[in-house]
């Protein structure tokens, strides 16, 4: 056995029958799926990455009475030497994917160490709940699991209450005994669920008194009886070749709707039961939150720095990298990449103890996220306005440089000072993959909305700051002078 997990172990866990729809017909192998089998190819490829002998530092750690290493992702830092030591290593991941996996297997451990740090918040919901959380932390944990999560209910009827919707439509609680709680509805988004070994079924948006049949968290197998998984569309699958499509064709981690059809859970995976107000502080009260958002913006500083470099051999392609004005929008994004980073530097930098545990500081990952979601769309449209039409006219597939008339022509019209034609053509096609096709549309969605719309990340931003610091600025200020003293002094 290996020190760590490898990929052939990942893929040969995803083995395990789940049940997953897609185009109506059931998978019987996710990982041998054409709509699935790259994008699982490059989970395992993860794995494969962290058990490289060089890598094995960088990327793995020994928890406590382990002989075997697992991804620092489940680190729980107690320092900011340790923090950072943490964010190197995910960083690394994610430039496995140039930052296009938005959801690998960082994410949602990053989430259970924030709530694992804040266990006293669930010892407050139920000694029982507490200890069912830190099992399960220190069973996914050792295994090194991927997991995903679904903790946004399906859209309905905005009008009315999530415990008013049409029944049977969000996840809720139908029965309990001795061994365990029921389930049965619907929840999302689950990115990643395809390729996850496990899935964390929580609320993240607010629930109300009266609303306690819909008040759980707990953590199920993507193989669970009665778990069914109906895939959107898969890039993937449409995807023509690596070639035509490098990115689509390989880091799709897909979407899907997650319907609990009478599923079981037995109590030792129950962490929230029946309380509205402990499915807000699971995430919110902890630093769960604050950490697996602060692996989405260590995730991002990677992916805005491929983007900056796409839109740099951009403009080598077309040749107008010396132009003044193209010069300025360059040195733009560039310093826009420097601010996700300082940003991130300064989340960590700013940090605090909480007990034995460091934590980044909450606003200022909060203001990052305010701030990357209108950036990241920005990004793409500096890149699109840089490369004008030549994402446009490319050859139709790579069919095309298989009949050598055809070739002939694109050697002769693809032309560049700094690219041969193919690999003109092999680099526009990635950056179109990137920013213009179905895929790129769905991430510029994804970064725009993946924490929430704009009023909420604002609305978490308001709520951490220190408005009374800010305030009493302006207070010292004005303490400084007052009318009658200036009145006198005039007249």
């Amino acid at each position: 056995m290996a020190d760590c997990k490898t990929g052939a172990e990942h893929i040969k866990s995803l083995k395990d029958g789940r049940t997953v729809y897609i185009d109506g017909e059931l998978v019987d192998d996710v990982t041998e799926h054409p709509a699935f089998r790259n994008s699982v190819k490059s989970a395992a490829a993860l794995y494969d990455f962290q058990a490289r002998p060089e890598n094995l530092e960088l990327m793995t750690f020994a928890p406590n009475g382990s002989n075997r290493r697992v991804n620092r992702a489940w680190q729980m830092p107690r320092s900011y030497a340790e923090m950072v030591q943490r964010r190197k290593a995910l960083q690394a991941w994610a430039t496995v994917s140039c930052g296009f996996l938005g959801r690998s297997p960082d994410h949602l451990a990053s989430a259970l160490v924030g709530q694992r740090m804040g266990i006293e918040v669930f010892r407050r919901h139920g000694a029982d709940r507490a200890q069912a959380l830190i099992d399960y932390f220190d069973h996914a944990s050792r295994n090194d699991f991927f997991l995903t999560y679904v903790i946004i209910n399906p859209q309905a009827e905005r009008g009315k209450d999530w415990g008013a919707q049409e029944e049977d439509l969000v996840a809720r609680i139908v029965d309990e005994d001795a061994a365990g709680i029921t389930i049965r509805g619907a929840k999302m988004l689950g990115t990643s669920s395809i390729m996850a070994n496990e899935v964390l079924v929580a609320n993240l948006q607010p629930l109300k008194p009266g609303e306690e049949s819909l008040a759980f968290s707990c953590a199920l197998p993507m193989n669970a009886k009665g778990l069914r998984v109906l895939s959107r569309k898969s890039y993937e699958a449409h995807a023509v070749s690596v070639f035509d499509n490098p990115i689509s064709s390989r880091f799709d981690e897909n979407d899907a709707l997650m319907y609990f059809d009478d599923v079981k859970v037995p109590w030792e995976r129950v962490f929230v039961h029946r309380d509205t107000d402990m499915c807000r502080a699971q995430f919110h009260d902890t630093p769960g939150h604050t950490y697996q958002n602060y692996q989405s913006q260590i995730r991002l500083s990677v992916k805005i720095a491929f983007l900056a470099g796409l839109a740099r051999r951009v403009t080598e392609a077309i040749g107008t990298t010396r132009i003044p004005s193209v010069a300025e929008q360059l040195g733009c994004l560039a310093a826009q990449v420097g601010m996700v980073n300082a940003m991130l530097s300064g989340m960590e930098a700013s940090g605090t103890q909480l007990g034995e545990w460091y934590v980044p500081n909450k606003h200022y990952m909060y203001s990052a996220q305010v701030l990357t979601q209108d950036l990241y769309p920005r990004v793409i449209q500096t890149i699109r306005d840089l490369a004008g039409g030549a994402l446009i006219m490319l050859p139709s597939s790579i069919d095309d440089f298989a009949d050598p008339a055809l070739a002939a022509i694109i050697h002769k019209t693809q032309r560049s000072a700094t690219m041969e034609p193919e690999h003109k053509v092999k680099f526009l096609k990635a950056a179109w993959d990137a920013v213009g096709s179905e895929f790129g549309s769905r991430h510029t969605q994804y970064e725009m909305f993946y924490a929430g719309a704009r009023f909420v990340t604002a609305g978490h931003s308001f709520r951490t700051f220190d408005w009374n610091a800010a305030t009493g600025l302006v207070e010292s200020l004005l303490s400084t002078y007052d009318l009658a003293s200036e009145l006198k002094q005039r007249h």
